[in-house]
């Protein structure tokens, strides 16, 4: 009996830490927005928590079923690049706001909301390494250079 190896195309996402820094951000952001929801925080909290569920969950699904693949005229990795840190500063923004109410759900929402900042930079910085080691395009190296 034969063991196959997949390689970096067949390896299945959920299997990576990428995929494990997503789930743990997606788990966070929803918990903090569940918090702002139960402590009837102001609508921009609920809203712009509820827009990244959104979105995280987009990028889940897209490269869970591998319509990165399919849809290649965009660069998949450039839009995840730029949305986690564009996110991160949304995010910390309403954080500091939300730890400095006086309502205890609120306080919770903002702390996990600052917990799902962090996902939010490593999770760039994951894609970012994946980037630099994994070129494509223009900034690959062809074997017949010398």
């Amino acid at each position: 009996m034969s063991t196959r190896r997949l390689t970096q195309e067949q390896h299945p996402i959920y299997f990576s830490l990428k995929a494990f820094v997503k789930m743990l951000r997606l788990g966070l952001t929803v918990t903090s927005m569940t918090f702002f929801i139960i402590s009837q925080a102001p609508e921009p909290y609920i809203v712009i928590t509820g827009f990244e569920v959104t979105v995280v969950l987009f990028f889940i699904i897209l490269y869970m079923f591998r319509l990165d693949r399919v849809i290649n005229f965009i660069f998949w990795p450039l839009l995840d690049i730029i949305n986690s840190p564009v996110t991160a500063v949304f995010i910390i923004i309403i954080s500091v706001l939300a730890v400095t109410s006086e309502n205890t759900f609120t306080v919770l929402g903002g702390v996990f909301g600052l917990l799902a900042a962090v996902c939010c930079i490593a999770d760039a910085a994951l894609i970012y390494r994946k980037l630099l080691f994994n070129p494509s395009g223009a900034f690959q190296e062809s074997p017949n250079r010398i």
